[in-house]
């Protein structure tokens, strides 16, 4: 049996063996399950977390999605941007033929076969996504939405045996020097944080032999945070919110309204331009979002009229209010949630599918309207200056 991408390690008198996988791999898959039949262990570790674990077990569950809690509950642009990371994960496991985190079910399945405990040894998806969006600013996050939009849909293929080869270490180190490069303030929450969560929840695993299937990706790190003691408390806690946003989400809408009032007063001329200004900038730019969305044209409409009244209160979107016209008008069917999986392997799929159309709806016309609120802000304020 190979003892590729395997690491042994003894800590007091418990036994650890780490698998180190690629997550669309068979190889990766068949290793797992040779390695837990061979070792018997008491208990096998898999790096996914219960959300992760549910949605492998469950299979697909899209058509169960309502979209309009999906709206109510703002996670429009959280469901459009899992449905973007896992499409590259998807189109390389259906280039494969296999199913994608193969590995991870034949991780559980193998446990349930020879009696071995199940642990459940990744942190929650949403801390980490958490962890990760209040360590960048406005320009990493621009970076990052871009790198992985433009990582859907490229054409590149790679083959099985370029596969094998990223689960190498000297490879593994290379490609995490370059990603760390790129986004060094992504690196923490996303590959050591849970390193040393991960090293945590093995090391206190039942049992005297426990089998650990991973991403190869955290094995260099896990093999030196095992020895550690983490507070996982610690790594599980929410970034605190900065006050500063809400604090400012208020005075930019009355200071614009602030403006135009006392503009009004002075020169009702000016005023009334300054108001047109507004409607036209916050309104247009929206409407232009949700065009390029290809939103029905009521819901074009509804970003026209509803943006000049969010962009005034910050704890309305324009966008909401607009996609939830596209999902009545455009109400997704069933087998719009049934070929979700295909249709975002594509540019073309992400805007004919009706799911993602009603979360491009929403995203693109709360861009447009911001943009519109930063332009028709400054001519709001230009024409203020003019008329003092």
């Amino acid at each position: 049996m190979s003892e590729e991408n395997i690491t042994r390690l003894t800590i007091e008198d418990k036994e650890f063996i780490l698998i180190g996988t690629a997550h669309v791999s068979r190889q990766s898959a068949e290793q797992v399950k040779s390695i837990i039949e061979a070792e018997q262990p008491d208990t096998v570790c898999i790096e996914l977390d219960e959300q992760r674990y549910k949605a492998i077990t469950e299979g697909n569950k899209w058509k169960e999605t309502d979209i309009f809690k999906v709206i109510k509950e703002k996670k429009a642009s959280l469901l459009l941007m899992n449905l973007a990371i896992s499409s590259f994960q998807n189109r390389m496991a259906k280039q494969f033929d296999i199913q994608p985190g193969q590995e991870m079910i034949q991780g559980i399945k193998s446990a349930k076969e020879i009696g071995a405990k199940l642990v459940l040894a990744d942190r929650n998806i949403q801390t980490t996504f958490s962890r990760i969006w209040g360590n960048l600013g406005f320009m990493g996050k621009s970076q990052l939405l871009t790198s992985v939009f433009m990582s859907i849909f490229s054409k590149e293929e790679i083959s099985e045996e370029e596969m094998e080869q990223m689960k190498s270490k000297d490879m593994l180190n290379s490609v995490l020097a370059e990603f760390t490069e790129s986004f060094p303030k992504l690196k923490q929450p996303l590959i050591d944080e849970r390193d040393q969560y991960l090293a945590q929840k093995i090391r206190k695993a039942p049992g005297k032999k426990i089998v650990a299937v991973l991403g190869a990706a955290h094995i260099p790190g896990i093999t030196q945070e095992i020895y550690k003691e983490h507070d996982l408390k610690k790594l599980t806690a929410l970034p605190p919110k900065p006050k500063w946003p809400k604090v400012v989400g208020w005075l930019i809408p009355l200071l614009i309204v602030g403006l135009i009032v006392y503009t009004f007063l002075a020169n009702p001329e000016a005023g009334l331009q300054q108001t047109i200004s507004w409607f036209l900038w916050t309104g247009s730019l929206a409407a232009v979002g949700t065009i390029a969305a290809l939103g029905h044209p009521l819901a074009v409409l509804t970003s026209f009229v509803a943006a000049p009244l969010t962009a005034l209160h910050p704890l309305l979107a324009v966008g909401w209010f607009s996609g939830a016209v596209q999902a009545y008008m455009r109400r997704p069917s069933v087998r719009d949630f049934e070929t979700l999986s295909e249709d975002v392997f594509t540019v073309k799929g992400f805007w004919d599918n009706k799911v993602t159309r009603v979360l491009l709806v929403i995203v693109l016309a709360n861009i447009g309207g911001s943009i519109g609120t930063f332009i028709g802000g400054a001519d709001v304020i230009k024409t203020f200056f003019q008329n003092l």
